[in-house]
């Protein structure tokens, strides 16, 4: 095959999904700040919900010595992408393992990227279930913000619920054409996250100075071998917390500035860490040993403060 053929070739198969003009004229590149929220709000997903539990498991000092070193190991992961992208002359995730692994790869990519999309979805629609709706754990029924404000209605079921939420709040965000189209929405997203972590953090002291806060687990408490196996469970907790790849290529690829992109990895990924950090070290420290694998089905009872009910709604 001529050179000029197979360079033709190439080109389609690294090319974006979606075309940088969509009809309407040039677009203006996203700015720094919109970049940065977008990919903080594909970082922190689900996940951080369930980073206290891991504390619980593997203790203080090595839950929040893998936390940090798993985003020092993103962020050098996402520096060869963007590195060895520039090398192959690609612009986008599966055209760069195309390039590395060939067109099987490049498929197998591809396939776990849907699979990775889809589980965090489910992860997603259940923690909208447990808050809004209700939650069963080892016996103990945790009410709902809809059930606990307007008691037990059809509207107020698990399935209405996640099929409300999936019509008008899923669907319409998945519609958007460019990422830099969801930068409010992140910016949202990363400022409830903040307040999150605010009241937790605010909750976990007051109750410490108040003396109803027992000294943490400071390391994994190893009293048989079922325990030492334990510890692996908080493996794809840790594992997908970071993940973000599949949305590097399309961030960088509609800056004003791609040479920005890196300054906005590394921000991105301090911001991220610090509410991992606090996240998982006050929720551990508020429930102790009661906390559970979602954090936020241990935020329905009296948490010690004034207004314990209105945070726990919010």
């Amino acid at each position: 095959m001529p050179f000029a053929d197979r360079k033709h070739r190439r080109s389609q198969r690294s090319s974006p999904l979606l075309p940088k003009n969509h009809g309407g004229g040039e677009l203006d590149g996203a700015s720094f700040s919109g970049a940065v929220f977008n990919l903080s709000t594909t970082i922190v997903g689900a996940g951080i919900m369930a980073l206290p539990a891991t504390l619980k498991q593997l203790g203080v000092i090595p839950g929040l010595m893998v936390i940090v070193l798993a985003g020092l190991l993103t962020e050098k992961s996402i520096e060869m992408i963007l590195r060895f992208s520039r090398a192959a002359k690609t612009g986008s995730y599966s055209g760069l393992a195309g390039d590395s692994f060939s067109g099987a790869g490049r498929n197998v990519l591809q396939v776990c990227i849907v699979v990775n999309n889809v589980g965090m979805l489910v992860v997603y629609m259940i923690i909208i279930g447990d808050v809004l709706s209700e939650t069963w754990s080892q016996g103990v029924h945790h009410t709902g913000v809809m059930e606990e404000w307007f008691g037990l209605h059809w509207w107020t079921t698990r399935s209405s619920i996640l099929l409300i939420t999936t019509i008008f709040v899923f669907v319409p965000l998945i519609s958007f054409k460019r990422v830099d189209s969801l930068r409010y929405t992140s910016a949202l997203s990363v400022a409830l996250a903040a307040v999150f972590v605010v009241i937790i953090a605010v909750v976990a002291v007051i109750n410490l100075i108040g003396g109803s806060i027992r000294m943490p687990q400071l390391l994994p408490d190893l009293v048989d071998q079922a325990a030492f196996w334990k510890l692996f469970t908080t493996v794809p907790v840790l594992v997908t917390a970071y993940i973000c790849h599949h949305n590097i290529h399309p961030i960088e690829n509609e800056l004003k500035d791609p040479t920005q992109m890196k300054s906005i990895v590394q921000t991105s990924i301090t911001l991220c860490t610090s509410a991992y950090v606090a996240t998982s070290f006050f929720g551990f420290l508020l429930f102790g040993n009661q906390t559970m694998d979602d954090v936020l089905a241990n935020f329905d009872g009296d948490l010690g403060i004034p207004f314990s009910s209105m945070l726990c709604d919010m």
